[in-house]
C-alpha cells in the first residue's frame, strides 16, 4: 500500500463514520506537500461510497497581479498577505450553512483566478477545502478554525519541500536557475512560515503523497 492510500484510508474511514448533513474538511500544509493529490483522491473515494464531495481550493483566491503589483507584493505571490483572506473566510462560512456555493479556482500555467469555477451543491455532504493557511495562526486566517468539522495536515520534511517546489517551476518550463532562485526566494519561505505558524489539527500525516 503506497502513502497516499494510506493517507486517504486514515481520513476516509474517519469521514464515512460522520452523520452530520455538510462537513467541512481542512486539508492544509505548506505548498508541495501534495494537499491537492490527497483532497482529490479523498473526493473521489467518497463520491464512489456514495457520499456526495466537492474540493474546493484555496488558491481561487490569489488577488489579482495588477494588485499585487500596485502593492509591491507580486515577487511575494502565496504568501498569507497576497490572498482575499476576508473573502476566503466568508466563503468558507457560506459553505458551513449548507447551501449551493460558487467559488473561484487557480489556473497555474495563466496564473489567474477564474471565479465561479467550482460550484458546491446544496447536496454536498463533505467540502474539502485545501490550501495552505486553513489552520494558520495569523489573523485573519485562525478565524478559520472553528468552522471546520475535521482537520487534516500534511507533514512533509523541508528537503523533500525544497525538491517539489523547484519542480513545480521546471514543469512550467522555466530554467533550473529561475526555478531554484523562485523556489528559494519565495516558496521556501512561505513554506516554512506555513510550519511555525501552524495550528494543531485532528489528523496529521507524515510523508509524500505527490503533487499535482
Amino acid at each position: 500500500m503506497n502513502i497516499l492510500t494510506e493517507h486517504v484510508n486514515t481520513v476516509a474511514e474517519h469521514l464515512l463514520a460522520v452523520e452530520q448533513d455538510r462537513c467541512l474538511v481542512a486539508i492544509t500544509g505548506a505548498p508541495g506537500c501534495g494537499k491537492s493529490t490527497i483532497a482529490s483522491e479523498l473526493a473521489r473515494r467518497l463520491n464512489a461510497q456514495g457520499r456526495k464531495s466537492t474540493v474546493v481550493p484555496m488558491d481561487g483566491f490569489h488577488l489579482d497581479n495588477a494588485i499585487l503589483e500596485a502593492r509591491g507584493l507580486r515577487p511575494r505571490k502565496g504568501a498569507p498577505e497576497t490572498f482575499d483572506a476576508p473573502g476566503f473566510v466568508r466563503m468558507v462560512e457560506a459553505l458551513k450553512s449548507g447551501k449551493e456555493v460558487f467559488a473561484p479556482s487557480f489556473d497555474r500555467t495563466r496564473d489567474i483566478a477564474i471565479a465561479g469555477s467550482v460550484a458546491v451543491p446544496a447536496s454536498a455532504r463533505f467540502v474539502i477545502v485545501e490550501g495552505n493557511y486553513l489552520m494558520f495562526d495569523e489573523a485573519p486566517w485562525r478565524d478559520l478554525a472553528p468552522l471546520w468539522d475535521v482537520t487534516v495536515r500534511l507533514d512533509v520534511p523541508m528537503p523533500e519541500l525544497r525538491a517539489r517546489l523547484i519542480q513545480r517551476w521546471l514543469s512550467l518550463n522555466y530554467t533550473r536557475a529561475v526555478a531554484t532562485q523562485r523556489a528559494e526566494g519565495n516558496d521556501i519561505p512561505n513554506a516554512q512560515r506555513v510550519i511555525d505558524k501552524a495550528l494543531p489539527c485532528d489528523f496529521t500525516l507524515n510523508g509524500e503523497p505527490g503533487p499535482r
